[in-house]
């Protein structure tokens, strides 16, 4: 059978109008670093083009070698700026840093990684490999919430959760800003675009 963790990970689960408090297992992920526009950026661009043949190739290599089959998991990313402003507010993308997300299935290791890096430079030529990692991230406690619409309509949502739930409910803010793609923008009306907010937390 097909293994599908967005039906798998309770956290892969968010309602539109509320903040819930949820707990996030260690995950384990293809990372790329970058920073600059996710809408201009070459580095960013780069990274997509990147993260997803490498996705592709080791969910293949997982089929072939292992018997283990799996759906690629939607695109994910971390987030930040040095002034939080920039992000939550004023949105000035020139100034945002970012990590893009691929969730991987536990049993998939730094040596399938290696293979599938390998078959994707063969088809695919010269691509920023080097940067590609397995990471685990290790959230934890986290306040999460689905977003309906274009990203450029995030920031009173944020403001809420940021300044007004976090705090009400006795927490703090301490990782990055994470969004989960549930939706693909190049197929979907931006009106229509649903994404995960998630903010890790700690209680004061």
């Amino acid at each position: 059978m097909k293994a599908d963790l967005k039906k798998e990970l309770p956290s892969y689960v968010a309602k539109r109008g509320r903040f819930d408090i949820i707990t996030v297992p260690p995950l384990r992920y293809l990372t790329i670093d970058g920073q600059g526009d996710p809408n201009t950026s070459d580095a960013y661009r780069d990274a997509l083009q990147t993260l997803y043949p490498v996705a592709y190739a080791v969910k293949f290599l997982s089929k072939r070698s292992l018997d283990r089959d799996y759906t690629v998991m939607p695109l994910e990313a971390l987030w930040w700026a040095d002034d939080m402003e920039a992000f939550t507010s004023a949105r000035d993308k020139s100034q945002w840093h970012w990590t893009v997300l691929n969730l991987l299935p536990d049993w998939i290791t730094d040596e399938h990684l290696a293979e599938a890096r390998e078959t994707s430079a063969r088809k695919r030529g010269v691509l920023p490999l080097a940067a590609l990692r397995i990471e685990t991230l290790d959230e934890g406690l986290c306040v999460q919430t689905l977003h309906l619409g274009s990203y450029d309509d995030e920031a009173s949502v944020l403001d809420a959760m940021h300044n007004s739930f976090i705090p009400e409910s006795g927490l703090r803010m301490t990782g990055r800003h994470h969004e989960i793609y549930l939706s693909d923008a190049r197929r979907t009306a931006p009106e229509k675009l649903r994404t995960i907010l998630r903010q890790p937390v700690e209680r004061v």
